[in-house]
């Protein structure tokens, strides 16, 4: 069982913003094979396609706690046309369960209702974060694999694993291919927020880090080929 992180802005494909309905296929038509593979899959993915709690509260002079509203909301919205293109691309049943009660539009998050979805053979999207301002999506996937009981926890990013500094800026920025929890929050490495490092540090779930916008990325990798870089205890 691993839970599959999206952030919102893999879903926007070539686009400045929003979503990019090919991109968002070619995303559910690999979730499909991997969970085709034999692998239970849940999912949690972030809102910043379409507004960011912070940034965008900032910019709109909007209270924190009322941006990360609108930023909760803005995670349903991703998750319903994840649903929507999950299902068309495979006879699989999804279920979108929020954090922020909606009930005429999809499930309440239920500890034991989505882990019955799980062993009926669902994919479960999570939406709508922890539920709660001041914590981010990142935050919400390892708090969901931890009461999931999930493996591992697949982290869909713009690069193929965690470097010391930004590729996009950097030539020479140096890719880990391991490390421990503790080196990526001593280091200051911002591939996910800190209390989502030491969550997932609390439960011991190793956290894969990998490119989504490669296509055929996310199948190579749940099956332990291509690129990638992990975060673990490092016992071993």
């Amino acid at each position: 069982r691993i839970l599959l992180k999206l952030s919102g802005e893999a879903l926007t494909g070539s686009k400045d913003y929003g979503i990019d309905y090919k991109t968002v296929h070619r995303i559910s038509d690999e979730i499909v094979n991997v969970h085709k593979n034999g692998l239970e899959i849940c999912i949690v993915v972030g809102g910043g396609n379409i507004f960011r709690g912070v940034a965008g509260g900032i910019d709109a002079n909007i209270e924190r706690s009322t941006a990360d509203g609108i930023g909760m909301l803005a995670t349903i919205m991703n998750a319903l046309a994840l649903q929507s293109a999950i299902e068309r691309s495979g006879d699989v049943a999804t279920r979108v369960l929020s954090a922020v009660p909606m009930q005429t539009i999809c499930e309440q998050y239920i500890r034991r209702r989505a882990i019955r979805h799980l062993e009926k053979g669902r994919i479960v999207i999570f939406a709508a974060g922890t539920g709660n301002p001041y914590f981010t999506t990142d935050t919400a996937a390892s708090l969901r694999a931890a009461e999931m009981n999930c493996n591992a926890i697949f982290k869909g990013t713009k690069v193929d694993g965690v470097y010391d500094s930004d590729p996009d800026k950097n030539l020479n920025a140096k890719k880990y291919d391991k490390l421990t929890y503790e080196q990526v929050i001593t280091k200051k490495l911002k591939i996910m927020d800190a209390s989502a490092i030491a969550l997932a540090r609390e439960n011991g779930i190793p956290i894969v880090v990998f490119s989504i916008l490669d296509s055929g990325t996310f199948v190579d990798v749940a099956n332990g080929k291509g690129n990638y870089s992990i975060i673990d205890r490092g016992e071993s």
